[in-house]
Order: C-alpha cells, then sequence, then structure tokens
C-alpha cells in the first residue's frame, strides 16, 4: 500500500458546498464534496527526475490488445493497436512493471510471458515493442478471460498503483454476460481499468461497464491512426497516480439514512451500491487511484424530523486508504454536511449553485442515454423529448463539448428551450461517441 513518507505524495483537501438550511418537516440534505489531491509529482514519465532514486509510486500496468479476428479489419486497426501499445510503452516510467495481453476467446501473455511481469528501462521496453510486432488477428472475443490474466499478472507484484488499459473493436461474443460480469467482480478493487473501443462495431455499454466497474475511464476512437495519442494520455494519466485505493468515507448519525453517493465530476459515476460497511453507522465507497487533480462528489442524506432552530450533523466524509495490515490510514481531510431548521423561506428555499449543477449534469447523462435508447427502439417523438432536454441542460450549465456531440444526432431549433428535430442520418461513430461520452460533466464556474 501507499507509503506516506515518500516525497511527493499529494495532499488531500476536502470542501462541502450545500445549503444547510430546511424548512419545517424538511429531510433532504444534499451537499457536493469537491476533493482535491495536490503535491505530488507532476504527471508523466516525463517527471521520473522529480522522485528520489526508487521513491516512485511503485506501479504495474497491463495492457489488453484485442487480436480478434475483427481487429484485421480493415487491416489499420490492429496496425494502430500495435502501434498505440508501442507508444504507451513508451510513457512508462522506468521501474514500472508491466506485461502486455493479447485477447481472443483466450488471453495469451505476449510479454514477458512465464506468468510474470517485466521490469521499464530502455532494453525491456524494446523487447516488448519486437514482441508487439507478432501480434495477429485470428480468433474470438472473451473479455473476461483478458481481466483475469491482467488480475493474476498484477498482483504477482508488490506494487502500490495496479492499472489495466484494454482495447476491443468487437462485441464480447465468445463468453456469456455473466462470465464477464463474474470476471469484474473478481477483479473489482483489485486493480483499475481504462477501457476504449475502437472502430464502431463494439457495444458501447460493454466498454463503459467495464470502466465503471473498474473505475477507469472509457472512450471510443473511431479512427486507429488516433489510438496511440490516447494510449500515450492513458500512459501518462496512469503513471501520475500516487495513492490507490482511496474511498469516501461516510459517516452518519442514528435516523439518518444515505439515499445515494455519486461521483458528479469529472464523470457520473453511482457509487451507492458499492459501500462496504465501516464500523457503526459508517460505509466506504471506493473511488480507485489518484494523482494530482480534483473530483466532486453528491451527498445526499435523510435525516430525522426536527422542530424550528434545530440542528444537527447530518454527515460526517473523510477520506481512507487500506494498509497492509488489514487497517486504515486517514489521509486528513474532513467534510461536514450539516442541517438547519428555519421558518426563513428564502434561506430554505434557495438550492446552492453547486448542487443544482450536478443534478443537471447527472439528468444530462440520463436523457442522452434513454434518448439514444429510444432512438433505436424506434420511438421518434420519445427519442426527440429527451434529446431536446439533452440539449436544453448542456446549453443551460455551459457543457459545450456535450452540446456539440448532441448537434451531430439533432438539429438544434433552440438550445434554451430544448426545441429539437432528430436528424435522419446520423453516422454511427457520432451516436456512440455521444452515448460513451454522456457521463462526462463539467465543472461549477467557482
Amino acid at each position: 500500500m501507499a507509503n506516506f513518507s515518500k516525497p511527493h505524495v499529494p495532499q488531500f483537501a476536502m470542501d462541502v458546498y450545500q445549503n444547510e438550511y430546511l424548512p419545517e418537516g424538511g429531510r433532504e440534505v444534499n451537499a457536493i464534496v469537491t476533493v482535491t489531491a495536490t503535491g505530488g509529482g507532476t504527471i508523466g514519465s516525463a517527471a521520473s527526475h522529480l522522485y528520489p532514486k526508487g521513491h516512485g509510486p511503485s506501479a504495474a500496468v497491463a495492457v489488453m490488445v484485442d487480436c480478434s479476428g475483427s481487429m484485421d479489419y480493415p487491416p489499420t486497426k490492429m496496425r494502430g493497436a500495435r502501434d498505440a501499445t508501442a507508444a504507451a510503452i513508451d510513457a512508462l516510467r522506468d521501474g514500472t512493471h508491466f506485461a502486455v495481453i493479447g485477447g481472443t476467446h483466450v488471453a495469451k501473455e505476449v510479454y514477458p510471458g512465464g506468468g510474470r511481469l517485466a521490469v521499464a528501462d530502455p532494453a525491456t521496453r524494446e523487447q516488448a515493442k519486437q514482441a508487439l510486432r507478432q501480434l495477429s488477428a485470428g480468433g474470438g472475443t472473451a473479455i473476461g478471460t483478458w481481466l483475469r490474466l491482467a488480475d493474476r499478472l498484477l498482483n504477482s507484484a508488490d506494487v502500490t498503483i495496479r492499472h489495466g488499459i484494454l482495447l476491443t473493436d468487437g462485441r464480447n461474443e465468445h463468453e456469456s454476460p455473466q462470465d464477464l460480469k463474474a470476471a469484474l467482480d473478481a477483479c473489482a478493487g483489485r486493480f483499475t481499468c481504462d477501457a476504449r473501443g475502437v472502430g464502431t462495431d463494439w457495444e458501447v455499454k460493454e466498454v463503459t461497464g467495464i470502466a465503471s466497474a473498474l473505475l477507469g475511464t472509457a472512450d471510443i476512437v473511431a479512427d486507429p491512426a488516433h489510438l496511440a495519442a490516447d494510449f500515450t494520455a492513458m500512459m501518462e494519466t496512469a503513471m501520475g497516480k500516487e495513492v490507490a485505493d482511496v474511498s469516501l468515507r461516510v459517516w452518519t448519525p442514528v435516523g439518518t439514512t444515505i439515499r445515494f453517493v455519486k461521483q458528479v465530476a469529472p464523470t457520473v459515476e453511482d457509487l451507492t451500491d458499492r459501500r462496504t460497511e465501516a464500523g457503526p453507522r459508517a460505509g466506504d465507497y471506493p473511488t480507485g487511484s489518484w494523482g494530482d487533480e480534483s473530483r466532486d462528489y453528491h451527498v445526499c442524506v435523510q435525516v430525522p424530523a426536527a422542530g424550528l432552530g434545530q440542528e444537527m450533523l447530518a454527515a460526517r466524509v473523510s477520506l481512507v486508504v487500506p494498509q497492509p495490515d488489514g487497517s486504515v490510514q486517514n489521509l486528513g481531510a474532513q467534510g461536514l454536511v450539516r442541517a438547519v431548521w428555519t421558518d426563513d423561506m428564502v434561506a430554505s428555499t434557495s438550492i446552492n449553485p453547486q448542487v443544482a449543477h450536478y443534478t443537471g449534469q447527472a439528468e444530462l447523462a440520463q436523457v442522452i442515454q434513454q434518448g439514444l435508447s429510444l432512438r433505436k427502439a424506434g420511438d421518434f417523438d420519445g427519442a426527440t423529448a429527451k434529446l431536446g432536454r439533452a440539449v436544453q441542460l448542456a446549453n443551460a450549465s455551459g457543457n459545450a463539448d456535450t452540446a456539440k456531440l448532441l448537434a451531430k444526432v439533432v438539429d438544434v431549433v433552440d438550445a434554451a428551450t430544448g426545441t429539437v428535430r432528430l436528424k435522419t442520418k446520423v453516422a454511427e461513430a457520432d451516436e456512440m461517441t455521444l452515448e460513451t461520452r454522456s457521463t462526462k460533466t463539467v465543472r461549477v464556474k467557482k
């Protein structure tokens, strides 16, 4: 686990944004908790000089490359995957443990082989890139087998950070959805994983589901020529992670229930069902690995009814990481969520801007996914209504990236009112990009 005596480990801070005032009889308390990690090493392998020798965060990375038969159609996919994996290997920090896995209906060790990991240095990087030349397409797709092999390899090393990068171009046709879910359940909490779909023949919900279960990112790379840049950026971000297995610990008093805990920036991710109990009235919600970054969480609790003028602590939020002896270390950051009952109508009815913003961003993600599902099902009126609402929300919150993606699927008549017409012809890549990136949010303008 993370050794906090090492230099360049980030310091964590927490800010709580809420309107603590409730009307008489009010029971729902909403707060946005901003967690910021600062002061770690600069992201990327270029930062290795910042770490005294042997003091960088120890990391292991497994790159899983789809080698199924469809990767040869067109041949640019397999070539792009080879080039991208080579670029990712170049971005590894010296001393990082790594492996390359070729994925078909079975998982095969491409480099270094023998059930072990290599340690990155100029020689092993070169050997790995030579091994990539032997990658060829043929066979089916069983992603669960790739993940289980990655898990075995990553957990053979005594390291702080364990991370996977997974690339696929097709549907997971050679194992059941239950097999994939079982593999994800087995790997969850053991390593984080970024997932990418190349081309347009893969299933968005499969790729986003993998990233979600393993607390990583998901994206589409429609053109194989863009894979190398994407893999380099992913690996540089992975190399910037310094603390693994960070959990948001939420304590609530007697009589208070947690309605939900969601990450709301940089993406929407519902963590409510991932809670693990952590002693009386406390639960831990996993957030994965951290480098220098900031994320926002929406905590919603239901408190017991109280009289006017009363106040209470509705929740206490902290950050913890597990230690090798089974204990946890508190990272020192803490946030308090309060409830105060008042008869001041102005105070009790005003919505905190952060809470309002992220409630809208969560709805934006939801209505995009609903709208695209309705469009596929042939319910064009329903799809128009949902995607119109999405345009309205994206416009109101200043989410320009999502607004641009929506404009490729609908003709916007009036963004402010959400008046749109469905486009008759939509490129498959545009529709898949909108669906894959629907959970990406913009921060509140402070």
